[in-house]
């Protein structure tokens, strides 16, 4: 999310765009999800990303009316990614703690969805819409171990499927009824 850039596109003040965002913020209506940013040597994005709270308001603003279209779709994955984020958001609330949920990206494209801080350590999260995991989807999370080492805990790819397996070295695929 640019800021400068959305409230150009919608024809209002940059300081209009930050109060709307703060309100859609405080009545939990949206999570801006910042980024994750160590000093590891690598250029990291550093610009936030804005996940809906409520999946079914995503696919309504979006037009989506049919469950088959959204998940097939263009916008398929995103439903998803905001769908894993938001019980991950919701679990974490509800256990009391405040969530310290992050994303991890580079500039030559590495991304981890979601890094939850989990007392001292990291935990990954890949969201894929496929519901057959396979190695290769773990491989941003393989490569946030490499770049952060022992900070970063067992992580998972979360998918649509029904089968929970192991993807590597530390590395789970976990079907997204079991988050």
């Amino acid at each position: 999310m640019n800021i400068s850039d959305l409230a150009r596109d919608l024809g209002i003040a940059v300081n209009t765009a930050k109060a709307w965002l703060s309100v859609l913020q405080a009545t939990y209506q949206i999570v801006v999800l910042r980024p994750y940013v160590a000093n590891i040597g690598k250029r990291l994005v550093k610009t936030p990303k804005v996940y809906f709270t409520d999946v079914g308001t995503l696919c309504y603003l979006s037009g989506l009316k049919d469950p088959d279209h959204a998940s097939s779709g263009p916008m398929g994955g995103a439903i998803m990614e905001t769908a894993v984020l938001s019980e991950i958001m919701k679990t974490l609330i509800h256990r009391g703690s405040d969530p310290q949920v992050y994303f991890w990206r580079t500039i030559a494209g590495s991304e981890v969805d979601i890094v939850v801080e989990h007392g001292s350590e990291l935990v990954p999260i890949e969201v894929k819409l496929s519901a057959t995991p396979r190695p290769a989807m773990a491989a941003a999370l393989k490569t946030l171990k490499d770049d952060l080492g022992d900070e970063v805990a067992s992580g998972y790819v979360v998918h649509p499927g029904d089968v929970s397996l192991p993807l590597g070295s530390g590395i789970t695929a976990l079907p997204f009824s079991e988050l």
